[in-house]
């Protein structure tokens, strides 16, 4: 019969040690935070003993989650393009989870620390949103499944049952034409010489921030009207159109290009892209526009598609979504348009019979 013992950390908070006998004079133990969670590992265990299904030496008794945390981060982190913002959530597993060994890691824990973030908050003294914490989860959600199918550290992940945070509907807020109009008059004016280029062509093509601060003149061609992506958020090359004004900019900007740079808008030194984001926010002030982020450019853009008729699967191909589920939001968009032009038609000709 297994037996716990109860302990108690430095902090003050109570850790339960499961202990089961095995053959011989050998004890298996585990550490948890829930007696639940305790007593459930010792029926299992016991079980397995039975059923000679046990073995003490499998690999996730012998790693620490700080070791698989560790692990993951040195061969796969720099794979992946978010991954500095991935190092934060490392630590903090780290720190919360790190001294569990990968087999004594229960979901219970995992939710515990999910529920722990939320009611936190960040170095800058906001809560956490939902979409923060479920990034968190994700890191961590990964980081186990590599440990599970590539690694052969375990037979079965820790996360699986651990539910995300629901999050709100995803924000929508798009330029009218009045606060495009204001918008582009102040990047014009702007001191920046590059502010109202990367502004037009965000909204002419939906491109993200990383995308128009990676284009290179390699991957331009203006006699065709077209830009390739090489470095876009979901690792495909993308082919982006490129027309009317934005294009015209373009040109404008082939003939006083620097020699010393093939990016589109290099920085000062011509290695990295030009930082613009002190000049953005002066513009959008000096607009008098208010709520919007430079994020909101591709929501325009798209926003625009929908109004002019564009179908979902076109508006995909346009912003480089793999799935339609990510544009379907600007569908009631393009109903609210339809809605309205009819209106104002009905207001014009029928209205006083």
């Amino acid at each position: 019969m297994g037996t716990i013992r109860t302990r108690t950390t430095n902090s003050g908070e109570p850790r339960y040690q499961a202990i089961v006998k095995l053959k011989g004079s050998r004890f298996e133990r585990a550490t948890f935070r829930r007696k639940t969670d305790a007593k459930r590992w010792i029926q299992d265990t016991e079980s397995a003993i039975r059923d000679r299904r046990y073995f003490k030496t499998t690999e996730a008794a012998k790693h620490t989650t700080k070791q698989l945390l560790d692990r993951y981060e040195e061969l796969e982190l720099p794979k992946l393009k978010s991954g500095p913002d991935r190092v934060t959530h490392l630590n903090y597993w780290r720190e919360s989870l790190g001294q569990l060994s990968v087999a004594n890691l229960s979901s219970s824990d995992i939710a515990e620390e999910r529920d722990r973030l939320t009611r936190g908050s960040t170095h800058q003294s906001r809560r956490r949103s939902p979409a923060t914490v479920n990034r968190y989860l994700a890191t961590l959600s990964h980081a186990l499944s590599i440990a599970r199918y590539e690694w052969k550290w375990m037979t079965h992940s820790p996360f699986d049952g651990v539910r995300k945070l629901r999050e709100p509907s995803h924000r929508i807020r798009f330029l009218s034409d009045s606060e495009r109009q204001a918008l582009l008059g102040a990047c014009r004016k702007s001191r920046a010489t590059y502010l109202y280029p990367i502004v037009l062509l965000a909204l002419s093509t939906g491109m993200r921030r990383g995308e128009l601060l990676g284009l290179r003149w390699s991957n331009v061609d203006l006699k065709r009207g077209a830009a390739t992506l090489k470095n876009t958020k979901n690792n495909d090359a993308r082919f982006v159109p490129l027309a009317g004004l934005a294009l015209k900019e373009l040109e404008k900007l082939s003939k006083i290009r620097r020699i010393d740079s093939d990016l589109l808008f290099p920085g000062q030194d011509g290695a990295i892209p030009v930082d613009f984001k002190e000049a953005w926010n002066t513009a959008v002030k000096e607009a008098g526009i208010t709520d919007f982020k430079f994020h909101d450019l591709r929501h325009t853009a798209a926003s625009y598609l929908a109004m002019n008729g564009a179908s979902a699967s076109e508006i995909a191909a346009v912003l480089g979504h793999k799935t339609l589920a990510m544009v379907k939001r600007y569908a009631h968009i393009a109903d609210e348009h339809t809605a309205s032009v009819v209106a104002a038609m009905n207001k014009k000709f029928l209205e006083h019979g």
